[in-house]
């Protein structure tokens, strides 16, 4: 009997698609009595709302869910839509600032919305960094701001991952460069409370990035183990213990990192990509993985674990659907292919346009599929053959092409989706059909066959606080499984490592009014957990790095990577310097944030050194609430200038003003935001250092749709001079963040 044929079944009352790729993951809708035929404005178009998008909507209750851009110009910005789901109707609306973050307008609401089925919350993540839940009725249960709290890297490209929810768990994945350790950027992994926003675990289970990525893992039962299916920014899929992060394997595919998210049948992974192998210089490849091979001393399975592959498929943007031993991918160049699941044989081909990114989805018989040139496609598709039961285009009426970039959803009789103008409903007016009966993962193995502890997790697993203030911890035990055995409460030996306190039962009580960041260590027998701990003293800050020795960096500040900064002494003072050692972009530009992300009303001031190399200038300056603002280098003295930006990409809040700035000569930089209601006024002072503070605003603008809040920081940005030689140095001294008056 196979694997699938184990499992057990539930009954929907009311079908529901709670994650991008449906209830199963895999892209499969149970319904039946879908229909066969659709027109724009005709046969089964039911409503379209004018809320452009990119990413893929959920359908949970009656409401459709949907992360997409909104405004225009200086009101731009991200927001979470809920409509009824029968009428098209706004529910709910929440909207938030774009900031930190190089993407662009266009590609706002990349990342799905996920729906938790059994608290009907919803989880979204921005391209900013802000990782949010709310409750059914759009009430904002938790925010975190990951940029500012734990060194989010942005690219350009807009790639952002969904959030996962499994248990009492919510996980998502970024590139970043943050606190002590993690001070390396690398791709990692984080689960976080679903209730609370808290960090569970943190998990770094590959090697050096090579992009910001948007694979979404998958969960899964593979040999009694609840594990994480994950394709990674390193080329590599990894599966991981889902309750506590831990690696079980990792199979090594590709020298770039993973778009297309995995499926799973039975104990096999599938994947594809369009970028090189790693084994060849040949572009593109789908594959199946054997989950079930005997990983090395490295916990890897490259060597043992492929069961086929099919070099030279570029599918590097629409994720897999799998459906009765069929495996159904779209290539790049829009083309819709059917693959035997066990052999890896070619079945047939269907041309679909000439881009493909939208994932394809199987309903009733039927595969609705989307295509980036506006084409939506209700396909019949069997093992032999498949043909095209009714297609059309979305275009605007100046002709030009609205583009589709996501899947859709089914729910009830209808597909959902979204485009680069609005979102739309497809369907029966009134379904007849059925909702099916949902496969649910294999059973794990019992825990009465192994309740002996190997895995100790302790939460919170990184935690921000004042002076004075405490943490109370639960240490948890796991066996080799990853299965939760019992809380540890006795014989729990308790280790403080940088930090400054006193730490026993569970509760660390946090001493001294300076920053802060070290360990608490929790040890039963031979197990052991760390909790991160950042200790940040309220407002005021000063910081003038006297004490500090050439190789130590101030501790508790988010992105102080030793790649990026260092301890020198220069005019006979000790300062910190960010160095132009390298010619790769992200280590050209630093952003590092001093204080926590809810800070508000303050004004942030330091002195700014630029050192000219090879004829060019850097940036550098402060922010303040997401702001910025800096000097502006030029070869030209006379186009150096002093600007203030909120979302650079879009320029959503962008002003300049001449600032002829002499390189070597250290400058006082003063910025202050003053932010309440629906107004906000954002300015700054720039002067010789030593002479007398100027009376005037050297630059000044007025946001009407304000930041409220957000962390102090420097800014730097040290171009490179050639593709081999170091950049421009920049040395900040005397930092200082008050509240203001």
């Amino acid at each position: 009997m196979t694997a699938l044929a184990l499992l057990f079944f539930v009954s929907a009352v009311e079908a529901q698609w709670e994650s991008w790729r449906g209830p199963q993951q895999n892209g499969v809708s149970t319904e039946t009595g879908f229909v066969e035929r659709w027109k724009i404005d005709g046969e089964n178009f039911l409503w379209s709302r004018p809320v452009p998008g990119r990413s893929t909507p959920v359908v949970h209750r009656g409401r459709v869910f949907v992360i997409a851009r909104g405004g225009e110009g200086v009101t731009s910005h991200e927001r979470v839509v809920a409509f009824d789901a029968d009428s098209g109707e706004t529910v709910w609306e929440d909207t938030f600032n774009v900031f930190h973050t190089t993407i662009p307008g266009a590609r706002l609401g990349w990342s799905n919305p996920t729906v938790d089925p059994s608290t009907s919350r919803v989880y979204v993540h921005g391209v900013q960094g802000l990782y949010r839940c709310y409750d059914f009725e759009g009430k904002l249960l938790w925010s975190r701001s990951l940029t500012e709290e734990q060194g989010r890297i942005s690219g350009y490209g807009g790639r952002t991952h969904t959030p996962v929810v499994d248990g009492d768990l919510v996980i998502l994945s970024f590139l970043n460069s943050g606190l002590g350790k993690q001070g390396k950027g690398s791709h990692r992994y984080v689960a976080v409370n679903k209730n609370t926003g808290d960090i569970v675990w943190w998990s770094q289970p590959g090697t050096k990035p090579y992009d910001t990525t948007y694979s979404t893992p998958v969960v899964s039962v593979i040999n009694g183990i609840r594990l994480l299916i994950c394709g990674a920014a390193d080329g590599h899929v990894y599966a991981l213990k889902i309750r506590t992060g831990e690696k079980v394997w990792g199979f090594r595919v590709t020298k770039r990192g993973f778009n297309v998210s995995p499926v799973v049948e039975g104990n096999r992974v599938f994947i594809a990509h369009s970028e090189e192998n790693w084994d060849s210089n040949q572009m593109g490849a789908v594959l199946c993985i054997d989950a079930t091979a005997k990983p090395d001393e490295n916990k890897d399975i490259t060597a043992t674990g492929q069961v086929w592959k099919i070099s030279g498929m570029t599918v590097g943007y629409a994720s897999p659907l799998i459906k009765d031993g069929v495996l159904y991918v779209v290539s790049n160049s829009g083309t819709l292919v059917a693959i035997d699941s066990k052999s890896g044989d070619q079945l047939w081909e269907h041309n679909l346009g000439t881009v493909g990114k939208g994932s394809p989805v199987w309903v009733d018989g039927k595969i609705v599929a989307t295509e980036v040139n506006g084409h939506v496609h209700i396909l019949s598709a069997t093992r032999e053959s498949c043909r095209t039961l009714s297609s059309d285009r979305f275009t605007r009426a100046d002709g030009h092409v609205v583009e589709i970039f996501g899947s859709v959803a089914i729910a009830n009789g209808r597909a959902y989706f979204c485009s680069s103008e609005a979102i739309y409903c497809i369907g029966s007016k009134d379904w007849k059909g059925s909702t099916g009966e949902v496969p649910v993962l294999p059973a794990e193995a019992s825990l009465d066959s192994d309740k002996r502890p190997a895995w100790l997790r302790l939460e919170p697993a990184e935690k921000l606080i004042a002076p004075g203030q405490s943490i109370d911890f639960v240490v948890k035990l796991f066996n080799g499984r990853g299965q939760f055995v019992e809380n540890a409460k006795d014989g729990v030996e308790w280790t403080l490592k940088g930090l400054q306190g006193t730490v026993g039962n569970g509760r660390f009580n946090v001493t001294g009014a300076e920053y802060q960041f070290g360990l608490v260590e929790a040890r039963v027998g031979d197990l052991v957990a760390t909790s991160r701990v950042r200790v940040v003293p309220p407002l005021p800050l000063s910081e003038n790095f006297q004490g500090f020795k050439p190789k130590s960096l101030p501790t508790g500040w988010v992105g102080m990577s030793p790649m990026k900064f260092k301890i020198v002494e220069k005019d006979g003072s000790v300062v910190l310097l960010k160095h132009g050692t390298h010619f790769k972009l992200p280590f050209q530009r630093a952003r590092v944030f001093l204080g926590p992300s809810s800070s508000a009303d303050y004004t942030i001031q330091a002195d700014l050194n630029g050192h000219v190399r090879r004829r060019k200038l850097p940036d550098m300056g402060l922010i303040n609430q997401r702001y910025e603002l800096f000097l502006l280098g030029s070869r030209k003295k006379n186009k150096r200038k002093a600007r203030i930006v909120s979302w650079v990409a879009d320029r959503r809040i962008f002003k300049e003003v001449p600032f002829a700035w002499d390189n070597e000569l250290w400058y006082t930089v003063k910025f202050r935001v003053e932010a309440k209601g629906e107004k906000g006024l954002v300015r700054g002072k720039i002067w010789p250092r030593g002479e007398a503070e100027p009376g005037e605003w050297t630059i000044s603008v007025e946001d009407p749709r304000p930041n409220l809040e957000g962390s102090p920081g420097i800014y730097a940005y040290s171009p490179d001079t050639t593709s081999t030689k170091p950049g421009a140095d920049v040395y900040f001294d005397n930092i200082n963040v008050f509240p203001n008056k």
